[in-house]
């Protein structure tokens, strides 16, 4: 059992590469049909492509369409009070909230602000922290573990959270108040 790590989201973004470049990748994406699916906003570092599109690939398994705000067309070219207006109007319109949580993101202003939208619009049951570790680096955003829903691979069948329970993706809920609830993502996802 274990985060997700850099390699995991390099080899997921292989799996699905031909001979787009990553521009060419993410907007197939956008153009997918997105009639009953749930929509997710992903909140990711902008500079950080390659782990973005590998995060869409795994989300996209899960039959989701994944909002990405710079594909967005009536997002304003340049970083103005209109960006954000229209970050606070997509993040509403959308199911669900996940931060693609790397190192970066963590530290970044815009991701923490949008976090913090997510979590005044979605909490607890429609936002989760998707956390990225570093190659054989632990992932040392801890605090947002403690209080949000986050992502988490479990490898192989065994027991996790004093259940047995297979491979798989899975949502892990904060432990608040004796909460030990632990779904998985394809069933989160459902939940619009």
């Amino acid at each position: 059992m274990s985060f997700i790590s850099e390699s995991q989201l390099r080899n997921q973004r292989r799996s699905i590469k031909t001979f787009q470049n990553l521009s060419e990748s993410l907007k197939s994406y956008k153009n997918e049909s997105t009639t009953y699916k749930t929509k997710i906003f992903l909140s990711h570092k902008h500079d950080e492509g390659e782990k973005l599109e590998g995060a869409i690939s795994l989300l996209k398994n899960f039959g989701v369409d994944v909002y990405v705000d710079w594909l967005d067309e009536g997002m304003p070219k340049k970083t103005s009070g209109q960006t954000a207006v229209r970050i606070k109007q997509k993040i509403k319109e959308n199911h669900k909230f996940i931060l693609l949580a790397t190192e970066e993101a963590i530290n970044s202003k815009w991701c923490n602000w949008e976090l913090g939208l997510g979590d005044a619009e979605k909490y607890i049951e429609h936002i989760a922290i998707l956390p990225i570790e570093k190659d054989h680096i632990s992932f040392s955003g801890n605090e947002y573990l403690q209080i949000y829903p986050y992502i988490y691979q479990i490898d192989y069948a065994q027991t996790f959270k004093g259940i047995y329970r297979s491979s798989g993706t899975y949502v892990v809920y904060p432990e608040i108040n004796g909460n030990n609830k632990v779904i998985p993502i394809s069933e989160w996802l459902r939940n619009r």
